[in-house]
Formats: C-alpha cells, sequence, structure tokens
C-alpha cells in the first residue's frame, strides 16, 4: 500500500474542516493544499514519472475544477432571469398547457401565460443554490479513481458523476423547495387559471401535466447538470477559462 504523502495528509486536514461548510470554505481549503502542490515539483513516489500529473495533483486540480465550476454555474442559474432568459434552460410549460398558450394568447390572455411562465422559471432559480451542500460534499468524497475517470473522460465526465451521485438528493431539496416558490411567486394561482380553461378543451383538457411542482423540479435540475457540463467543458477546453494555477498545471501536463 503507498504510503500517505504530507501533501495528502494535508488535503484530508482541509476537507475535513469544511464538512459542512459552503463554497467560500472549500474554496479556500482546496486552493490552500494546491497552492502546496504548486510548490512542489510532481513526483514519483505514487507510480507516476516526474514529468506526469502526481496523484496529489490530479485529485486536488479536479476538485478545484469542480468547485470553480459548480460556483459558476449555481450562480448563473439562480440570478434573476438566469433560466427564464436563458433559452436552453427556460422550464418550458407543462404539456397540455404548452399547447393552450398561444390559443389563449388569441383570447386574450396574453398577462397570465406570461405571468405563469415568468414565475415557473423564478421558482426553479430560486431552488438552484439548494445544490450548493450537495455538490460540496461530493466534491470533498470523490477518491482518486473517481478524479482519474473523471479526467481521462469525456468533456462532461464530471457531471455525469455529479448526476449518478448526487441527481436524486439534489431533486429531494429541489422539490420543497420549488413548491414553496411556486406558491410565493404565484404560480400556482396562475396554473390553476390556466389549467381551468384547458380543462373545458376536448384532448388538451386531459393531457394537462397536474404535477406542477415535480415539472419544475425536474426542469430546474436539467437546466443546472446542462450548465454543469458547459462550465466543465469550458475548463477543459480553454485557457482563459483556467482561474488557478493548479488548474493550468493540470491541463497543461
Amino acid at each position: 500500500m503507498r504510503k500517505l504523502t504530507m501533501t495528502t495528509l494535508l488535503l484530508s486536514a482541509a476537507i475535513a474542516t469544511s464538512s459542512h461548510a459552503g463554497w467560500s470554505d472549500l474554496v479556500e481549503s482546496v486552493k490552500k493544499t494546491g497552492g502546496e502542490l504548486i510548490k512542489q515539483p510532481a513526483t514519483s513516489n505514487s507510480g507516476v514519472s516526474s514529468a506526469s500529473l502526481s496523484s496529489e495533483t490530479l485529485i486536488n486540480g479536479l476538485r478545484e475544477a469542480l468547485v470553480i465550476g459548480s460556483e459558476r454555474a449555481i450562480k448563473l442559474i439562480s440570478a434573476e432571469g438566469g433560466f427564464l432568459n436563458d433559452p436552453q434552460i427556460r422550464v418550458p410549460m407543462p404539456v397540455g398547457l404548452d399547447q393552450l398558450a398561444g390559443p389563449l394568447r388569441k383570447f386574450g390572455m396574453s398577462e397570465q401565460v406570461d405571468q405563469f411562465e415568468q414565475s415557473i422559471n423564478r421558482a426553479a432559480e430560486r431552488a438552484a443554490p439548494q445544490a450548493t451542500a450537495i455538490l460540496v460534499d461530493n466534491i470533498k468524497s470523490m477518491s482518486f479513481e473517481d478524479a482519474r475517470k473523471i479526467y481521462e473522460g469525456s468533456d462532461d465526465a464530471a457531471t455525469q458523476y455529479f448526476r449518478e451521485k448526487a441527481g436524486p438528493q439534489i431533486a429531494a431539496l429541489f422539490k420543497p423547495e420549488v413548491d414553496g416558490a411556486l406558491g410565493e411567486v404565484g404560480a400556482t394561482k396562475y396554473y390553476n387559471t390556466l389549467a381551468a380553461q384547458a380543462a373545458d378543451l376536448p384532448v388538451i383538457g386531459k393531457q394537462v401535466d397536474s404535477d406542477l411542482t415535480t415539472h419544475v423540479t425536474n426542469a430546474a435540475l436539467d437546466g443546472l447538470f446542462l450548465k454543469l457540463a458547459a462550465e466543465e467543458k469550458l475548463i477543459r477546453e480553454n485557457p482563459a477559462a483556467r482561474s488557478t494555477e493548479l488548474l493550468k498545471k493540470l491541463w497543461t501536463n
């Protein structure tokens, strides 16, 4: 069994002390440990040549990349208009109501349709920060083998890892937040008004998705992972997006 290096011990201590912290504490702990790595040449004690990445550089670099990418993605989608103004992740009208939107606009209900669309997207924006704690926990618990697979994987390998490991947990946190936000921003009221109009229509009325909370939760989750994938790809491909020395070291080897 390989002996733990001092750097690995430093990493373990940094991670342990921030077990319940948010982004700021995790960023500082990872960057502090990363700074120690930058001062050291790559070693061969793990069976890797000095010209290659050390295990410490790999796992710390991946953690730092995921901290930065996740923070950027959540900040982006949780801002006002983060979902609403982005065609890629905008929360769509529920099934059934989407077919009704056009006719309702023609009959003078454009304001109600617009207000409903705005309100469901506001609910998604308000739920987004709930993902922070779970993403932080998954970043901290990442093993060297996880990091290696992500580093050698596709442009969205880390995002796929997050979706598999954390997706259900994030959805479970999103759902009550979305449910509360839907009531506060008026989405439930607008939905009931539009759904009542749809109920009297043949075929369409029977297709209306009655579970608005699940609809918005799933759309918010999809939007989060889409933006995480975009940030991950940016860091992998664009040198300008590698905002720390450790990231530059990781992706220039």
